[in-house]
């Protein structure tokens, strides 16, 4: 499906946290424009200045919300270059951000539309450029351009012409070489979990499969309470990747491990 018709459902993807009135002022501008929308947080924790993980967790997560929402990203090291911004659309859900390689993972879906922002045509929905700060594309762009979208006032074709090209993923996708699965931790969570970029799918050809991090190799279990606690495992977490963890303890501590750190899935 690559119509969209707005459901007035926004969410919201940053890596601002909730120091200071960034998040907010996104908001205000959003509920201005359109007083009816829905605005949810998606997150405003991944990690600073790296767009694959915004990316990461808007691929994962927009099919929990209803066809017609839209989901601003607003993790954008290159704010006020000459960086575009594109408007993509998948399985009838519209993604606003900037060309960064933040959508890259998720425009491979078949039917995806992509439409490059034509800054001449922001004065049409009344964003003076003028007044559109240098360091805060998020509040002064992004935010009134999905507000219109969710709203159902515009398409994302009126924002500029479609696009086939963009700013790859700054992350590889995982391998498969020689019977094994290499991927990296692409996020870690409040709990020092180590997220990384291998979904299930690709461990169907392993059939004993264990996973090698940080020069240690983890059972593959079910869920955190199959082992005792302070021992490390690995999972299939709730969004379908591979995880390793510590039960009751932090594995990120414990390994010293961070995003970016090598993860292998191998037979046993």
């Amino acid at each position: 499906m690559n119509q969209f018709i707005g459901s007035g459902v926004i969410t919201l993807t940053t890596d601002f946290g909730h120091k200071g009135p960034f998040v907010a002022t996104m908001k205000g501008v959003m509920i201005a424009r359109a007083p009816q929308a829905q605005v949810i947080d998606l997150t405003h924790e991944t990690s600073v200045h790296f767009p694959a993980e915004a990316g990461f967790w808007l691929k994962r997560a927009y099919r929990y919300f209803p066809v017609g929402t839209t989901h601003i990203a607003v993790v954008d090291p290159g704010v006020g270059t000459e960086r575009d911004i594109i408007i993509a659309v998948v399985d009838g859900h519209a993604f606003v951000a900037p060309d960064n390689g933040l959508l890259a993972p998720l425009v491979v879906s078949p039917g995806s539309r992509i439409y490059q922002l034509d800054m001449t045509r922001l004065g049409r929905f009344g964003i003076e450029l003028d007044r559109v700060s240098a360091t805060f594309h998020g509040r002064d762009i992004l935010a009134p351009i999905g507000a219109e979208l969710a709203a159902g006032r515009v398409q994302p074709e009126d924002f500029g012409p479609e696009v086939t090209n963009i700013v790859p993923s700054w992350v590889d996708e995982p391998q498969i070489v020689e019977g094994q699965v290499r991927g990296v931790v692409i996020a870690v969570d409040n709990f020092g979990n180590l997220i990384t970029n291998i979904d299930a799918a690709l461990l169907s050809d392993i059939k004993t499969p264990k996973v090698r991090a940080g020069g240690r190799v983890f059972p593959l279990r079910r869920t955190y309470g199959d082992v005792l606690p302070g021992d490390y495992l690995a999972l299939i977490n709730s969004f379908g990747v591979v995880e390793v963890a510590r039960a009751e303890q932090s594995a990120a501590d414990g390994l010293g491990l961070e995003r970016g750190a090598p993860v292998v899935v191998l037979n046993e």
